[in-house]
């Protein structure tokens, strides 16, 4: 018993260790990585359109500028070479002459004109006549090749505009994760929370382990990745985020954590990365939230305060108290000490409670007197009398 009691007593504090750990995902989601040496460049320009969406504001904003200016500049070129060929510069002022475009007199007109093309304007001043079948083709290959540059610039600005991104930006998680009982066994916590009255639909967590190990052949893995159970077996990993959810990871005998101890926890050095996806409700697209959690930033023996009460008709939920915890009687041990504690005690009572009915019997037994076929025949321990041929023999 004294081993028991020892498991559940809270143990001597030890300050946690300052940690120097690179952070793989940064606490508001962004991923600490960077691709160096990328040789295959060209591969960016197989998918411009992803590219294009994934460039800066202020490069995406130039982008746009640009592929409409040049445009205009370039068919805006061609008009004016097609003036200065046919000679229509040089006879302004002949009435009698019958021009590819009316009224241009000039790269600055021709350069106006391309863009009144270009964006179906049509003012009306500079207009193209019948006489100029080069000019005839070229109107149609600008008004096609207009449309197809208009339909993949603005299709770029709408989905960088409405990418879910910004949305995740709501999607908040607990700046600490604890480590405590529910249910009789240790587990470890972490809360999600959304801040818009639109909710999230179809929503799922997931988290990973990002642990440096070492094969038994000697391999190095820096940045192993082990999946963390959050009731992906029983559903418990989808949810219904209408107000902050505790999500909960049972340290068991498929955990990485089932052998480690309060003070192993403190001396590991880990990662623990949180994944949180779903629909916009408002758009439809598909958005991810995620997050991190560092050996320093999982306590143990904690637990968090509650954010949810019972208002005249509705519920409300203080984010105030969101990332707030408060400490709880926890077992120092690991969770393997912890049921193997548990287990020794429950064969303790298994075993303790036939013997103090045998005991009982004997005392019943004894006042009754000795002999007697009555005594012989009661049950000890539980268990049936013999049979009677054993009896008579």
């Amino acid at each position: 018993m004294a081993q028991e009691n020892a498991a559940f007593s809270p143990g001597p504090e030890e300050p946690p260790r300052r940690r120097g750990r690179q952070r793989y995902v940064e606490k508001d989601g962004r991923c600490n990585v960077q691709q160096g040496n990328v040789r295959e460049t060209y591969r960016y320009l197989t998918d411009l359109f992803t590219t294009l969406v994934d460039l800066q504001w202020r490069l995406s904003l130039l982008f746009f500028v640009l592929a409409y200016a040049l445009t205009w500049l370039f068919f805006g070129a061609i008009w004016w070479l097609i003036a200065y060929g046919r000679g229509d510069l040089e006879h302004l002022e002949d009435t009698a002459w019958t021009p590819c475009v009316n009224n241009l007199n000039g790269f600055v007109a021709a350069f106006l004109f391309s863009i009144e093309t270009e964006t179906t304007i049509g003012y009306g001043h500079r207009v193209i006549t019948d006489q100029c079948p080069e000019g005839i083709v070229l109107l149609l290959l600008q008004a096609i090749l207009g449309s197809m540059v208009n339909a993949f610039m603005v299709g770029c600005m709408f989905v960088k505009i409405s990418q879910p991104n910004k949305r995740a930006a709501t999607l908040v998680f607990s700046s600490h994760a604890v480590v405590s009982l529910r249910d009789g066994r240790l587990c470890l916590m972490f809360r999600v929370g959304d801040l818009r009255s639109s909710h999230i639909v179809e929503a799922s967590i997931r988290a990973k382990l990002i642990r440096s190990r070492q094969t038994l052949e000697g391999e190095f893995i820096p940045l192993h990745q082990t999946d963390l159970s959050v009731g992906f077996d029983t559903g418990d990993d989808r949810l219904f985020l209408v107000s902050p959810l505790v999500i909960s990871h049972e340290i068991d005998a498929a955990s990485p954590f089932w052998e480690a101890s309060r003070r192993a926890l403190e001396r590991d050095d880990f990662e623990i990365v949180v994944i949180l996806e779903g629909m916009v409700e408002a758009t439809g697209m598909t958005c991810q939230a995620r997050s991190s959690y560092l050996v320093d930033e999982v306590l143990w023996g904690h637990r968090f305060t509650s954010v949810l009460t019972l208002e005249d008709g509705f519920y409300e939920v203080d984010y105030a108290s969101f990332h707030e915890t408060f400490e709880v009687p926890t077992p120092s041990c690991s969770a393997r000490e912890l049921a193997e504690a548990a287990a020794r005690l429950d064969a303790h009572l298994y075993w303790s409670i036939p013997s103090r009915l045998d005991e009982k019997v004997e005392e019943e037994g004894a006042g009754e007197g000795v002999g007697g076929e009555a005594g012989a025949d009661k049950e000890q321990n539980g268990c049936l009398p013999p049979p009677e041929s054993e009896s008579k023999v």
